[in-house]
């Protein structure tokens, strides 16, 4: 337990604050927290849950309070009783949308001078009604840092080799050491089920362990759905062409991932372009050259209709990649949250200036991806060099790279490129996108099962034949679009 956290709540307790706010998902460490300092508090400490009441936990084996299991009742009890005491309530947040319930917890706090009750709120939640939030003070348990977590995986070997004869968990230094960074930013008890669930698996920490690791590490982090998570992300580097932002990316690896490198480390880039041309492949690409997860944000699941919920998700998906680094967070249609909206109540401003923050203050290896579609509607404070390092313009994709697409989608199909006439191809999809020459692929499997026959290359011509691309349906608005980024960008 963090002599710093029991140092901390300490100086909140006797600075006689009516209400604490634990924000924490680890219940039983916050009440050992209590316990450890019942010596100091100097008023007895109780607990109450929904389910038993309340009742002393400084003294053992002392009987439940009367009538205090309903919450309102209990806040009454609590207002007549006539002994402070230190009120340990977990889970107590679904009513405090109860104004009967606010209005009492305000009348403790109001009566503290007369009768110093504190109130200690430990939820996973750290929202609290208007009425309520000059009479906090709030108080989070600091996660285990490197040391803590490499002595829980050590305990954990202990145990199984304990339960086990005497058998040593088989591990080198290099694989424990992966192991502790890959479990930073989860609680001490999440970090000792997972150790737990890799040791015993097969009595070895390797580095195929870290994966699953990683994989359990996200689902007990992401809360809201709004992120989505890929660790195998290798198959993403055989992604056709862009050789400009291939070289600029693996030229900037060892800036990234190694913190001793003499580097500014990089921050991020900004990919726009033709509608379907493969910004977003692009995005998956920058995990995949540097073996990284994919973070994918999602910003329309962002967006709530209750005041400030929208920006609360939002820190809420930026602290999950954060704990998730290194990793890389693909910002997909970031002018959809931060563009130039009218008629959100300002919600875009807000989210723009908390995404802002996080950018420049951001101390964790998080490499962001963002791309857009109209780059015309972000704001100039995040276009600008600074916030993020280079904006790269996904075109279309000429002769040479587009034989290289059409190589790649016979490949994802085990057909072996060899069989075909790739240039033939390339010479008649002018203008193509690498959705377009997908989609070519696809419909010309389905021109062959019809016929009974195999995949040849004049089963992709007549397809090709038969498609108008978006470049020939809409040249005006891609035109503007290229004359656009012939100056502010650079082509991928």
């Amino acid at each position: 337990m963090a002599t710093d956290d029991i140092h901390d709540l300490e100086v909140l307790l006797r600075s006689q604050v009516p209400l604490i706010a634990v924000q924490t998902r680890e219940e039983q460490r916050a009440l050992a927290m209590f316990r450890r300092l019942i010596p100091v508090l100097g008023r007895p400490l109780a607990h109450w849950s929904i389910t038993q009441g309340a009742r002393r936990v400084d003294i053992q084996d002392m009987p439940f309070f009367d009538n205090t299991t309903e919450p309102t009742d209990f806040l009454r009890y609590v207002m007549q009783a006539s002994q402070a005491m230190v009120w340990f309530v977990p889970d107590f947040h679904p009513w405090l949308k109860d104004p009967v319930n606010i209005r009492l917890l305000k009348e403790i706090a109001l009566n503290h001078g007369q009768i110093p009750h504190t109130m200690v709120l430990v939820s996973h939640q750290g929202d609290y009604p208007e009425e309520l939030r000059k009479f906090i003070g709030r108080f989070s348990p600091a996660l285990p840092d490197a040391d803590a977590i490499r002595e829980i995986v050590h305990e954990e070997a202990r145990q199984y080799s304990s339960d086990n004869d005497g058998e040593r968990v088989r591990a080198s230094r290099e694989a424990v050491e992966r192991l502790v960074h890959n479990l930073s930013g989860l609680t001490a008890w999440d970090v000792r089920r997972i150790a737990r669930q890799i040791i015993r698996a097969d009595g070895a920490i390797t580095e195929s362990d870290l994966p699953a690791v990683m994989r359990a590490k996200y689902e007990l982090m992401d809360r809201g759905g709004a992120l989505a998570f890929t660790y195998d992300t290798a198959r993403f580097s055989e992604v056709g062409g862009m050789h400009n932002l291939k070289r600029w990316v693996q030229r900037r690896q060892r800036a990234f991932l190694d913190p001793d490198a003499p580097l500014d480390t990089p921050r991020g880039l900004l990919l726009t372009g033709v509608q379907g041309g493969g910004k977003s492949l692009a995005a998956k690409a920058v995990a995949g050259l540097w073996g990284l997860p994919l973070l994918q944000l999602d910003m329309g699941t962002l967006y709530n209709k209750y005041h400030g919920e929208s920006e609360r998700n939002l820190r809420e998906a930026l602290q999950t990649a954060a704990a998730m680094a290194p990793c890389v967070l693909w910002i997909d249609e970031i002018e959809k949250a931060v563009g130039d909206t009218d008629g959100d109540s300002g919600v875009s401003q807000r989210m723009l200036g908390h995404l802002l923050t996080w950018l420049a203050e951001n101390d964790k290896p998080v490499f962001v991806v963002a791309t857009a579609n109209n780059i015309d509607k972000l704001p100039p404070e995040l276009v600008r060099k600074g916030r993020l390092d280079e904006i790269f313009f996904v075109d279309l994709p000429e002769a040479d790279i587009r034989a290289e697409i059409f190589g790649i989608h016979l490949q994802k199909r085990d057909i072996d490129p060899q069989n075909f006439d790739l240039q033939a191809l390339a010479e008649a999809s002018e203008q193509f996108s690498g959705a377009e020459i997908e989609q070519a692929v696809v419909s010309a499997l389905y021109l062959a099962h019809e016929q009974d026959s195999a995949l040849e290359t004049a089963h992709i011509l007549e397809e090709i034949s038969h498609t108008r691309p978006l470049a020939v349906v809409m040249s005006e608005p891609l035109q503007r679009l290229r004359d656009w980024a012939s100056e502010r960008t650079v082509k991928a």
